[in-house]
């Protein structure tokens, strides 16, 4: 057998062994994932999900996304900039992620004069998008950056940040409070109050709710090492491509976020009617009154 046909052969029984492996494995894996737990997707109820908002007493508001300002947004952010975001704004899950860009910088009113800073920013770009939209100065947080205060990155939790109290005018998440494991969401409220000055807002896009407590994970994500609410039901899914998505229910967005947090908190249900995304999510907005 010549070299070549050697290699083909050997790519070929590879790609075998993986497709034969890989669904062995997330069996496995879930198999070592603690109870109470199910296989069955989650979907969550959004009119369910409204009323044990209102029976809690949360502010709600209704929120559309215009199809002709998000465009804007879209032709002045320029992702094409940005080849290694979503390879430039171009691969599957970019407009999901380009609504959420666009509607915190909404539901924030950045202007000039904000100091922004972008939690768990991680590689977007989104605070060079709001420096050359808006003309805030920004600053990109995270846990995966050298541990304090580089320039404008910020590295270390999100929950302890080197940063003096009032840092910042204006502050968002996008798609990422979810993944803050153990108490790491309520400390990070609190360090929210801290960091933000008086008159500030946070912005949590979107805000993952459900009708029960839910953590949602990959088990080949997982595996034996990531710590799950005990009082939650973990849901997996093979193509969610983390090992912690936290989804609260009313009850816990109270007891979590709720409590003891002295920012005022409005929950937007958006709906994105736009010809290239159609769906219906949550946000949240956080303001320091005093």
């Amino acid at each position: 057998m010549k070299a070549k046909e050697k290699n083909k052969v050997i790519q070929t029984l590879s790609k075998a062994t993986q497709l034969i492996s890989q669904p062995l494995m997330w069996n496995i894996y879930y198999w070592l994932l603690p109870k109470p737990k199910v296989k069955t997707p989650l979907v969550p109820n959004m009119k369910q999900i409204e009323a044990d908002l209102k029976e809690k007493d949360f502010n709600l508001q209704s929120l559309d996304i215009n199809e002709k300002e998000f465009s804007t947004y879209l032709e002045q952010a320029q992702y094409s900039k940005y080849p290694n975001y979503y390879s430039g704004g171009t691969s599957n899950g970019f407009i999901s992620k380009a609504v959420q860009h666009f509607l915190a910088a909404k539901l924030l009113n950045l202007s000039s004069s904000d100091i922004y800073l972008d939690v768990a920013s991680f590689n977007s770009p989104v605070s060079d998008i709001y420096q050359r939209l808006y003309g805030c100065k920004t600053y990109n947080q995270d846990l995966m950056f050298p541990e304090g205060i580089h320039g404008t990155t910020i590295g270390g939790d999100a929950s302890a940040m080197p940063v003096a109290d009032g840092f910042a005018t204006k502050m968002a998440l996008h798609c990422s409070l979810e993944h803050f494991e153990k108490d790491s969401d309520i400390r990070f409220m609190q360090e929210a109050n801290r960091v933000l000055r008086k008159g500030g807002k946070l912005c949590v896009v979107p805000l993952y709710l459900f009708q029960s407590y839910a953590i949602l994970t990959n088990p080949l994500f997982a595996k034996r090492n990531t710590p799950f609410d005990r009082d939650a039901v973990i849901y997996s899914s093979k193509t969610w491509y983390n090992r912690h998505g936290r989804f609260y229910d009313a009850a816990h967005l109270v007891s979590r976020i709720r409590e003891g947090n002295p920012l005022k908190m409005t929950i937007y249900v958006v709906n994105c009617d736009i010809s290239s995304w159609k769906d219906q999510l949550f946000a949240a907005v956080f303001e320091k009154e005093n």
